[in-house]
């Protein structure tokens, strides 16, 4: 690797020049690596997921959609592979960041990246592998998402009850990611259940998600609360957590799709009069948890042109503004599949230009700033220090 020579007061110090530059040594790259990293397969999944919803298609959007679903599960890969040897190499770090109080909380990301990679390959993967394969592809994805997602609803919030001194200082958005993977897996698991075996399977899949569903949205009803009240009295904190205000969206937008995409796989799973009232549940739930959707959608962009006038830094939490609004594009989908106006058609196309326009930004501020190493000397210091 090239170096160059930099005059200081008490001698030469030798500067890499390439690759990771910004770090002692390359292998400390697996040193910090924190499960919030797997946001970066949420988003890049949603991108290609969301396209498959949309209303409007065009030639050639199925296929650009089916390449990034493969980068989302080849970044799935090489970071579960990274995140195996941080384990190996600095298991005391590993650990310590369940510790954490704000890292912590991104023990939510890793569910949430498989059911999302997993869901891709239903939808997407099938055109080069065949459906058989992506629907073993996605079982074991989904499966392994919604047992290590209904462990995070637990564990993560249990550990901030018993381990964590905690105020109202400490509270922000990212407090709803170890409770919304549930809900992710329930909204995936909808698109599998025409794929398991008829009768019992059939039924205790769908009333499994539906189950998940509700754990993720109580879960969400208990939190929200408290996040607006430290918005109101605390505001936003620092900077960098400006942007997980976008977190918000995610259990907002997914449980819109969940409820409509639960009312789908109902139809010849229930039987009237359950499956009428699933249909209707999807839209009259929808509707107004889509309208404050938007709502949130308007103060978090607000938020954040504000954080931006005053030189928002880039960090990983930029990731919080692709997942979340993706699933708002997902959600304004499928009640435009239920009713078909304009508005919710119109509503999906322009946030899903915006969401794309908000991938390419981070993802390639994200490659950059990788590159030179910047991204993996971050600390854990995720949040704000307990209140005393």
């Amino acid at each position: 690797m090239a170096v160059s020579l930099r005059q200081t007061g008490t001698g030469t110090t030798r500067l890499r020049r390439g690759p990771l530059r910004d770090l002692d040594h390359p292998a400390r790259v697996f040193a910090l690596l924190g499960p919030n990293w797997f946001a970066s397969v949420m988003g890049t999944g949603i991108v290609a997921n969301a396209a498959v919803t949309l209303p409007l298609q065009f030639t050639g959007f199925r296929v650009a959609a089916t390449v990034v679903w493969a980068l989302a599960a080849l970044l799935l890969v090489g970071l579960s592979a990274a995140w195996l040897v941080h384990w190996i190499r600095h298991p005391a770090t590993a650990k310590g960041h369940s510790g954490h109080p704000g890292m912590a909380q991104f023990w939510g990301a890793p569910p949430m990246a498989l059911t999302t990679v997993g869901t891709g390959t239903l939808l997407l993967g099938k055109d080069w592998i065949g459906l058989d394969a992506a629907v073993t592809v996605d079982v074991i994805l989904w499966t392994a998402g919604a047992v290590l997602g209904i462990a995070t609803t637990v564990w993560i919030p249990f550990r901030m009850m018993t381990g964590f001194e905690l105020g109202i200082g400490n509270v922000f958005a990212a407090w709803l990611m170890p409770v919304v993977p549930p809900m992710v897996s329930a909204a995936t698991g909808a698109l599998l259940v025409p794929h398991v075996p008829e009768g019992e399977a059939q039924r205790t899949l769908l009333f499994a998600c539906y189950a998940m569903f509700g754990i993720s949205l109580f879960a969400t009803l208990c939190v929200l609360p408290q996040i607006w009240q430290r918005l109101v009295l605390r505001k936003t904190g620092t900077l960098t957590n400006t942007p997980t205000v976008w977190i918000v969206l995610g259990p907002l937008g997914q449980s819109v799709t969940a409820a409509n995409l639960l009312a789908d796989a109902a139809q010849p799973v229930l039987g009237d009069p359950y499956a009428k009232a699933a249909d209707a549940f999807g839209l009259l739930y929808g509707v107004p948890a889509f309208g404050f959707a938007l709502i949130w959608l308007a103060l978090a962009t607000a938020l954040t042109v504000r954080a931006f006038r005053n030189r928002l830094p880039f960090a990983l939490t930029w990731w919080s503004f692709t997942f979340p609004l993706g699933t708002v594009v997902t959600g304004a989908s499928t009640l435009d599949a239920r009713v078909h106006t304009g508005l919710f058609a119109v509503t999906a196309c322009v946030l899903y230009a915006a969401l794309v326009g908000a991938w390419a930004t981070v993802a390639v501020r994200t490659v950059r700033n990788g590159y030179r190493g910047r991204l993996f000397t971050e600390s854990v210091a995720v949040g704000e220090p307990p209140e005393r």
